[in-house]
């Protein structure tokens, strides 16, 4: 919105030139979610503790999270409505990509928030059933990917981190995969989403981490210089990913440990979905194993312990699944278990970053 009503007006004042510039635009992007999420937190906290919409604990999960019962919870609320508002206002709203992207959020958003409101409020323990849950997200996931097959000059090739000459282009069958990616990453996040500010962490790092491709991806002589896939448009998916890093610290300050409100599904499934098809977006697909390697482990450790349950009559890989509960039965404090995952996010990013260069 405002680079399309003052970026025109550059000719009279010269000053409003810098909205042509990425960069600036990602900065006040992420500054604006940044003071929406941290200043509009007090009030959603209020709310939902006059609401009464308050985490449900399951009885199966560790005893020191008991005392969390209560806490309010769909903080996701604060985070997706900052993210939306600061890609509206700092975005060039003439690009697809932004729809696309806004298309998922809004799916996912929707499938979290019924989700959460099914459970909290309905007092549903479950909320949606998985089967229902699975489906309304493969046929999201199933859309954005048709819509991004049709994008005028979309590459239907994947990128193989450090190997520049090897993309295999898999035509239609792009669909498949992007759905699957955009899918499988939701559902990773909202596994991690377990401990006071574990899955935000993590996901501001990658968020960050993506600002980085998307920018060089979008940008003709720097994509040509790394030998990377130049993506037209995909510069403006920094901003977003700006956004999203700039919404995940403002809901930070509040869920950080102790937490005072936690995002349920109403945030980890659409963040995730959305991470997804930023990595799709940006041609950086396979490389969100790396970035969100921590979300992958987090899965990884709930379909291992099910699968070795079902098949060994009752034996357990972890103590519990997800992997953070193993570590917290082992006795790691929860602080302890969320700082040294972030470290890992962390390590896992500069790894990431890295592949720009070894190829």
């Amino acid at each position: 919105m405002f680079y399309h009503l003052l970026y025109p007006l550059h000719t009279e004042i010269s000053f409003l030139n810098l909205f042509r510039y990425i960069t600036f635009r990602t900065i006040y992007a992420s500054l604006t979610a940044f003071l929406i999420s941290f200043l509009l937190g007090p009030y959603i906290i209020r709310k939902m503790k006059e609401m009464q919409i308050g985490q449900y604990i399951r009885k199966e999960g560790p005893k020191s999270h008991f005392d969390k019962a209560g806490t309010p919870t769909m903080g996701g609320l604060l985070i997706i409505f900052a993210i939306g508002i600061s890609a509206l206002c700092w975005t060039d709203l003439k690009n697809p990509y932004i729809w696309i992207f806004l298309f998922v959020t809004a799916g996912f958003f929707l499938v979290g928030v019924t989700d959460d409101y099914l459970m909290q409020i309905k007092k549903r323990n479950k909320g949606l059933s998985a089967s229902g849950k699975f489906l309304c997200q493969t046929i999201l996931g199933l859309v954005a990917g048709i819509l991004l097959y049709f994008v005028p000059g979309f590459d239907t090739t994947v990128t193989i981190p450090f190997l520049k000459n090897v993309a295999p282009d898999i035509g239609v069958g792009y669909v498949l995969f992007a759905a699957f990616i955009i899918v499988g990453t939701s559902n990773a996040v909202n596994l991690t989403d377990g401990l006071d500010g574990l899955a935000i962490g993590p996901m501001i790092i990658a968020c960050v981490t993506y600002m980085v491709f998307s920018y060089v991806t979008g940008h003709v002589k720097i994509a040509e210089y790394l030998q990377i896939k130049y993506v037209p448009g995909a510069g403006e998916m920094a901003i977003i990913c700006g956004a999203m890093a700039g919404a995940g610290l403002g809901f930070l300050w509040f869920n950080s440990y102790p937490a005072q409100i936690f995002m349920g599904d109403t945030g980890s499934l659409p963040l995730g979905a959305m991470l997804g098809a930023i990595s799709v977006i940006t041609k950086h697909e396979i490389l969100l194993v790396i970035v969100g390697g921590l979300f992958v482990v987090e899965a990884l450790s709930v379909i291992l312990q099910v699968g070795y349950f079902k098949l060994t009559n009752g034996k357990r890989i972890f103590r519990m699944a997800p992997i953070h509960h193993h570590f917290e039965l082992k006795g790691w404090p929860e602080p302890k278990v969320i700082v040294r995952f972030w470290i890992v996010a962390i390590t896992l990013a500069l790894i990431s970053i890295s592949t720009l260069k070894i190829r």
